[in-house]
C-alpha cells in the first residue's frame, strides 16, 4: 500500500462525498480506491468510513484523522513547492474555481496564454455560479468578482477592476423608444440577473431603478444572447458585454450614468508558504489584465 497515495484518496473521497467520483477525477477505478482506503483502515487498525450503498459517514476515528491528513498533505505539497521555488520552474496543478460568465469571457484567453508561456502547470478549472468553500472543495485558488471586498477567512488579492454597461440592441432601441434618464428604464424590459446583489433594483442614477421585465436567468452570457436578439436590455459587466459593444451588435445607454464599480479577486487558503505556481498564475493575471483589461 502506498499510504501518502492513500490518503490524499481517503481526503478526496471524504471531500467528495463518492467513490466513484474521484474515481473520475483521478482516473483509477473504484474498486482500486476503495481497496487502497480499506488497507489504510486495517494497517491503522480503526474503521474510518462507514460505507452504505446511499452515502459515506466518517467515523469519530475518521473526523480526527482526516483533520490530520489534511495538514500532512499540506506540509508536503508545500516542501515540494519550496523545492520547485528552489529550481525556478513552476510545475505541477492548479485547481481553480470561477464564476460561469467570467470562465467564458474573460479568464479564457487569459488561462490560454498562461498555458502557452507555462506548459509545466497544469489547471483544474471549475465554473459554477455557486458560492463554494474552496477548503471544502480542495480549491487552490478562487476566482470572484464583486462590487465591495470579501470578508472571509482566505487570502484576497485585487487582479483587476470592471464597470457595468446597460445594453440593448439597435433594433430594440428603434421599436421601443431610446433610453435617455434612468426613470426611462421603467418603461422597458429589463432582464434580471438571478445572483444580483441588488435584486430587480439597478443601480444606476441617484437612488436605483427598480425594473421588470419577461426574463429571469442564473446567467449574464445568457441575458447578453437575449438582449442581443432584440428582447429587452440588460446590466451586464463589461467583460462580458466587451466584444459585442466593439462589434456594435449592442449599443450601451446610460453611459454617463454612476454605477457601482467591480473588482476580481483571487482567493486562497491562507498558508505559511503559497506554491510558486499560485503566486506565479496570480501576478501572471494582474499582468494580463493590466494590458487586456475590460474596464
Amino acid at each position: 500500500m502506498d499510504k501518502l497515495r492513500a490518503m490524499r484518496w481517503f481526503v478526496q473521497v471524504v471531500t467528495q462525498g463518492s467513490f466513484s467520483k474521484v474515481a473520475e477525477q483521478t482516473g483509477v477505478s473504484k474498486s482500486m480506491i476503495s481497496k487502497q482506503i480499506s488497507a489504510l483502515e486495517e494497517n491503522l487498525g480503526a474503521r474510518l468510513l462507514q460505507r452504505s450503498t446511499r452515502r459515506l459517514k466518517l467515523t469519530q476515528t475518521g473526523q480526527d484523522y482526516l483533520a490530520r491528513c489534511r495538514d500532512i498533505l499540506a506540509q508536503l505539497d508545500e516542501a515540494e513547492a519550496q523545492v520547485q521555488t528552489l529550481q525556478q520552474t513552476p510545475k505541477g496543478r492548479l485547481k481553480i474555481n470561477a464564476a460561469m460568465a467570467l470562465g467564458l469571457t474573460a479568464l479564457a484567453p487569459a488561462f490560454a496564454e498562461f498555458m502557452r508561456r507555462y506548459p509545466q502547470v497544469e489547471l483544474d478549472v471549475h465554473l459554477s455560479d455557486e458560492s463554494l468553500d474552496l477548503l471544502e472543495h480542495n480549491f487552490d485558488l478562487g476566482l470572484r468578482v464583486a462590487s465591495c471586498s470579501f470578508d472571509t477567512g482566505y487570502v484576497g488579492k485585487v487582479i483587476a477592476h470592471f464597470d457595468y454597461s446597460i445594453c440593448a440592441s439597435a433594433a430594440y432601441l428603434e421599436q421601443h423608444g431610446p433610453i435617455r434618464t434612468p426613470d426611462d428604464l421603467l418603461n422597458h424590459q429589463c432582464f434580471e440577473y438571478s445572483y444580483f446583489r441588488h435584486k430587480n433594483i439597478w443601480p444606476v442614477g441617484a437612488n436605483g431603478v427598480p425594473i421588470s421585465g419577461r426574463l429571469k436567468a442564473n446567467n449574464s452570457v445568457f441575458i447578453l444572447d437575449m438582449v442581443k436578439q432584440g428582447l429587452g436590455v440588460g446590466f451586464i459587466p463589461r467583460f462580458i458585454s466587451h466584444q459585442a459593444l466593439q462589434s456594435g451588435e449592442v449599443e450601451e445607454v446610460l453611459a454617463e450614468e454612476d454605477k457601482p464599480p467591480m473588482s476580481l479577486y483571487a482567493l486562497y487558503p491562507v498558508r505559511h508558504f503559497a506554491p510558486p505556481r499560485l503566486t506565479l498564475f496570480i501576478e501572471f493575471l494582474q499582468q494580463w489584465f493590466a494590458e487586456h483589461g475590460y474596464g
